[in-house]
């Protein structure tokens, strides 16, 4: 599993309930199943996840945990009787849904006892506010593959060719027939040397030169700007509160992988 796919893993993690199971103490019934009892913490455990995905907590929802139990259990013990419980697939998927559980407790646990302060989201806010700028830029581009292509469309661009016919050749499909045009952006929205020679133009000008990314060489031409209007701390705090406990998470994974003695 990749990081990536590590860190959205754990951050669905965060948003699950551990059933209680486990405790020392004796767990209350819920119902009993051909002798076996199905302890109420597994309801609790159901309905929460239930509730978190935004049923209300009624009755009516209750007796559905209770009936969806009771059948979960009637199949269990059909499987069990079956032997199935003994195949390796299935006893490795029992293994992965215990491991799953042991995750989600230590996650869960990790976070109630590293809360995000609301000095760690201001210090956020201001670090996002910096990087996007308080401007946004209509922008429109060309795209090609050599330097020396980019060259002639500026020059063709001096001599008073439009600048959304010479988009046409571009290698960008997103744009080019829309004569480049890439909209309203700021300038944490491009690549470092695209937003670089973006800022540095004049409203309805182009770059003189090619400029080079990782996608190749863009005539750019800035259409028009405006000032930016972000977001409030307060409007955007349950967002980088979630974005900063996340990254906490995934610290601390990495750490804990680090660590691991693995042969």
């Amino acid at each position: 599993m990749t990081r990536k796919l590590l860190a959205a893993a754990l951050i669905g993690l965060l948003a699950t309930t551990v059933s209680a199971e486990t405790r020392a103490d004796a767990p209350e019934t819920l119902a009993t199943v051909n002798g076996k009892v199905i302890p109420k913490a597994r309801a609790d455990a159901l309905l929460a996840g239930q509730v978190m995905q935004g049923r209300k907590d009624t009755e009516e929802l209750r007796k559905d945990v209770r009936e969806e139990l009771i059948r979960r259990e009637a199949i269990a013990q059909a499987a069990e009787k079956a032997g199935l419980d003994k195949k390796p697939e299935v006893a490795a998927q029992m293994m992965l849904a215990r491991q799953g559980a042991l995750i989600s407790a230590y996650i869960n646990d990790y976070v109630k006892s590293h809360p995000v302060t609301d000095a760690q989201i201001k210090t956020e806010y201001e670090s996002i506010r910096g990087a996007l700028g308080d401007k946004e830029y209509k922008v429109r581009h060309i795209l090609v593959d050599k330097e020396e292509d980019a060259a002639a469309i500026i020059e063709k661009l001096k001599k008073g060719e439009k600048f959304e016919d010479l988009a046409k050749d571009s290698k960008d499909p997103g744009s080019k027939e829309h004569g480049g045009d890439l909209g309203w952006s700021n300038q944490a929205a491009f690549v470092k040397p695209f937003s670089a020679a973006m800022v540095a133009l004049e409203k309805g000008k182009f770059t003189e030169k090619p400029v080079k990314s990782d996608f190749g060489w863009h005539v750019i031409q800035l259409d028009d700007i405006r000032d930016m209007k972000a977001p409030t701390l307060e409007e955007v705090k349950p967002q980088l509160s979630q974005r900063l406990q996340s990254k906490l998470v995934e610290e601390q994974v990495n750490s804990l992988r680090k660590a691991a003695k693995v042969q």
